[in-house]
């Protein structure tokens, strides 16, 4: 039932393992009115979903918000707006509302420009951000990798224009991550060969999920299919030509 006062919360389910929902995230779950995730025009398919149903009431309505697959930042535009009135529309009817959103809610994140665009037509309104485990972090810990360690940086890096992003900053920083890096594998691994990185890095596909599959070898990764949820970790040589991990 809705309550008096409606709320958005953003939550972040993580990579794919339902059990690394976190605690918080997993109650909210068990008590709001609707929940919401991202989807596309072209399917009902929603790794979010499968993720989070197992913390969901049977009771409780789960409904996609379709989004087109287009680079048109008009088209866009007019569909983060007509979605975030839609949710508006739930949290003024005193409706506890959740949107799931993969890994981190703030972490490239769906949700992120959600809540703006919400926040943006209705200043007003509560909204609470649940963070969630990334994906990197979860590859992280599957490989027994240390992220970071003591005085070193990390850089995190869409696969979009990953290699040349990582041309321009990869100098001042140990260890980079670049997420999605389907997007753009083949230039990602020239990059990376270029600054003596390949051999040091690892590309993990549908981490935490039953599926999950390790690349150590990433010059295998340019000729095959490609996989949309592939992430790379990788870290740069010490000057003396050893690894730092």
């Amino acid at each position: 039932m809705a309550s008096d006062k409606g709320i958005l919360y953003g939550l972040g389910v993580g990579p794919g393992d339902p059990d690394l929902i976190t605690l918080k995230a997993g109650k909210i779950l068990q008590h709001v009115d609707v929940v919401y995730a991202a989807g596309s025009t072209k399917n009902d398919h929603s790794l979010a979903v499968n993720i989070a149903k197992a913390h969901i009431p049977e009771n409780t309505p789960i409904k996609l918000l379709r989004f087109p697959m287009t680079s048109d930042k008009g088209e866009k535009k007019r569909a983060w707006e007509s979605h975030a009135r839609t949710i508006i529309s739930e949290i003024e009817h005193g409706r506890k509302v959740a949107f799931i959103t993969l890994g981190d809610s703030m972490t490239y994140s769906t949700y992120g420009y959600l809540m703006k665009t919400v926040l943006d037509l209705a200043p007003h309104l509560p909204v609470v951000s649940v963070p969630g485990i990334t994906s990197y972090q979860a590859a992280s810990a599957s490989l027994n990798r240390p992220l970071v360690e003591g005085e070193e940086s990390l850089l995190l890096l869409s696969g979009a224009r990953g290699g040349h992003r990582f041309r321009q900053c990869s100098a001042c920083t140990e260890n980079i991550v670049f997420l999605k890096a389907y997007k753009n594998v083949i230039d990602i691994n020239d990059a990376l060969d270029e600054a003596g990185c390949l051999e040091t890095s690892v590309a993990v596909s549908n981490c935490s999920l039953p599926e999950e599959t390790v690349t150590r070898d990433l010059r295998t990764l340019d000729g095959a299919g490609k996989n949309y949820w592939t992430l790379i970790l990788t870290h740069r040589k010490a000057e003396n030509g050893q690894t730092k991990k």
